[in-house]
């Protein structure tokens, strides 16, 4: 796992300066603390930091092609390289190492772009060909890897992370205030956009190549639901056993120690389950809890460490963990709300004492519908039979006047949020259960400055897209789909990688190798989502190995009790960085209706944690982005 970065300039004559590229790569150092390298030859600079993984001595980056007209940078893993470096060895090509960075330059030679399609894992690359005098950037099918880019009239700059492109001459900080409004709404900022009106992120799938200043983008691969409808349901179950117990075997090379992440939840209990199969040694694994009750799950991951022999370590996060605020903002560059970054950081900090790379179960509820919300849309059609008079003028005064519950997943909690959805047009009610901010929410937070350049801006225009391009498929299929391209993307795969990045740890998850997702999407809708019950067919197929126990539970979710956080740990913090002072020094918001909602919060009338937590977010983005120019 690694960091890249570099420029390439429209003019020849336009000589990249060594010390930019060495600045870039020093601002994301954790990413790679043991080696860096670069190649700048002329008008093209490339650069990186490499976590050692595979071939530690001999893998150092750039890697180049025999005749060094080929350059590129790599962060990731290709787990087919083995098979792809024979492949491309009885073609005649040379290799002088014996990592899987080599393949990318070889089988370039031989498919040119196409080279893309044959790769299996997880990456973003840059390849510079100077035989073409053109960069290619490339990023994963998933987007499990991230990848930045600017380009302007003179150049083309690119990072795994923003901050190695707001070091160079001329980056203006810019803010994209249609990207501020995204945040607020989903709680992370949709790609392609950035919260910097001149940078992007690369969508997962695609290429970009950039040429004399001119640059195209292309999508490669897309993940398609096309239900095969075989009737036997067993045969499914062996398939994707089979098949997943290969994602994780691959996913098991490595010049390092290994462990895994489990929560005690289905996806990573098959993980560990698989792992302790092919492993001639104990499995380590990481767990993290917390002090309430009803958030802590480490009851679930001991079922199963226990039953499949691991080396258990389990941690407690109290609120304290909250003075990592400061230290985890700096790590995204944009502002990011997902406030399970906490335990992220710190189980991917406890691991680090032990192993280099865990693997994870995180996609299992994108790709088998384990989330609330496809349940509640199913429900939906059921309440939706009930007279009007009865949903609106009984139901929801009734639970809309009730306060929140202050346990993880309270029943008032539940239908109150259900209710809210409810109320949303078709296409939208799903994302519902995505969104922290509304629209008449908007129109008392925002100033008027704020509202005037959002004006005509549809902060759901890209879930709306996707729904679109998804149009032929059925309803559950369509909010799956939507998941994949946009929070599983954006922000579930974000907050995975620069968390467990910011302790130089590397995270697997092969649960989203593309070929297991391709099997996974050929399956009917109803053997993912059977009436009430996710994840139908997944717990039927590793009934053979999991505990009932495990196979069983609710789904819970990995996050932290933010809500009780803010009235007591949290509340001097929230009130400094949400003060009348600060709020109207920045211009963008209502502070009468901040007061509002911190008033409503602190006396256990609403549930304003993900609203009021947002908010600080931005706060501390702007201080280390803005003000003090990070």
């Amino acid at each position: 796992m690694c960091g890249i970065c570099g420029i390439v300039n429209k003019d020849r004559r336009n000589s990249i300066a060594p010390k930019d590229i060495k600045k870039m790569t020093d601002l994301i150092g954790h990413r790679g603390p043991d080696d860096e390298g670069f190649f700048i030859n002329k008008n093209v600079g490339l650069g990186m930091r490499r976590l050692s993984v595979i071939d530690i001595s001999g893998g150092h980056q750039p890697i180049h092609n025999e005749d060094n007209s080929i350059q590129v940078v790599f962060n990731g893993e290709i787990y087919n390289f083995r098979q792809l470096r024979e492949q491309l060895s009885k073609k005649g090509h040379i290799f002088y190492t014996h990592c899987d960075t080599e393949v990318i330059v070889h089988l370039y030679e031989e498919e040119k772009e196409d080279c893309v399609q044959k790769l299996r894992g997880m990456f973003a690359f840059a390849l510079w060909d100077g035989n073409q005098d053109q960069l290619l950037l490339a990023r994963d099918r998933i987007g499990i890897k991230p990848l930045h880019y600017l380009i302007d009239e003179g150049r083309l700059v690119f990072g795994s992370e923003i901050k190695s492109i707001l070091t160079l001459r001329g980056i203006e900080r810019d803010i994209d205030f249609y990207a501020l409004d995204n945040f607020l709404t989903f709680e992370y900022i949709q790609a392609p956009r950035t919260i910097f009106k001149d940078i992007k992120k690369l969508l997962p799938g695609h290429i970009l190549i950039y040429k004399g200043g001119r640059f195209s983008l292309k999508k490669y691969w897309d993940l398609t639901f096309a239900p095969e409808f075989i009737k036997d349901e067993v045969s499914y179950q062996d398939r994707l056993y089979g098949l997943l117990g290969e994602s994780i075997k691959m996913r098991l090379m490595s010049d390092v120690p290994l462990g895994a992440f489990l929560s005690g939840g289905i996806d990573s209990s098959s993980v560990v389950a698989l792992m302790s199969q092919v492993v001639d040694q104990p499995v380590k694994t990481f767990s993290i809890g917390f002090e309430d009750r009803s958030y802590n799950e480490l009851r679930y991951a001991k079922i199963v460490a226990n039953k499949f022999g691991t080396d258990h370590h389990e941690f407690v996060i109290k609120p304290d963990a909250i003075s990592l605020v400061n230290k985890l903002m700096k790590y995204f560059d944009e502002p990011f709300g997902d406030i399970s970054i906490f335990p992220i950081y710190l189980i991917s900090k406890m691991a680090k004492e032990f192993v280099t790379v865990v693997l994870s179960g995180d996609g299992g509820d994108e790709l088998f519908a384990g989330y609330d919300t496809y349940v509640a849309n199913r429900f939906a059609n059921y309440y939706r039979r009930l007279p009007h008079l009865v949903r609106k003028r009984m139901i929801s005064p009734i639970f809309m006047k009730l306060p929140p519950s202050s346990s993880k997943k309270g029943f008032i909690n539940i239908v109150r949020r259900f209710i809210e959805g409810e109320s949303l047009p078709a296409e939208l009610q799903h994302a519902r259960w995505m969104a922290f901010l509304g629209t008449e929410e908007k129109e008392r937070l925002y100033s008027d400055p704020l509202k005037e350049r959002l004006r005509g801006f549809d902060p759901y225009h890209i879930i709306k897209e996707h729904f679109k391009a998804s149009s032929v498929l059925d309803s559950l299929s369509q909010q799956q789909y939507v998941d994949i391209k946009t929070y599983l993307v954006d922000d579930i795969l974000v907050k995975i990688d620069r968390m467990s990045m910011a302790n130089s740890l590397e995270v697997r998850v092969p649960l989203l190798d593309h070929r297991f997702m391709e099997l996974a999407a050929s399956i009917p809708h109803y053997m993912r989502l059977k009436k009430f019950s996710t994840k139908h067919i997944f717990k039927n197929t590793m009934k053979r190995l999991l505990p009932l126990e495990i196979i069983n539970r609710s789904k819970q979710g990995f996050s932290i009790p933010l809500k009780n956080w803010l009235r007591k740990d949290l509340k001097p913090m929230m009130l400094d960085i949400l003060s009348e002072e600060q709020i109207k020094k920045r211009g963008y918001f209502n502070y009468n209706y901040v007061k509002k909602l911190i008033d409503e919060h602190l006396n256990g009338l609403e549930n304003h944690s993900h609203r009021l937590w947002s908010l600080m977010v931005f706060e501390l983005w702007y201080e280390n982005y803005m003000d003090k120019r990070c």
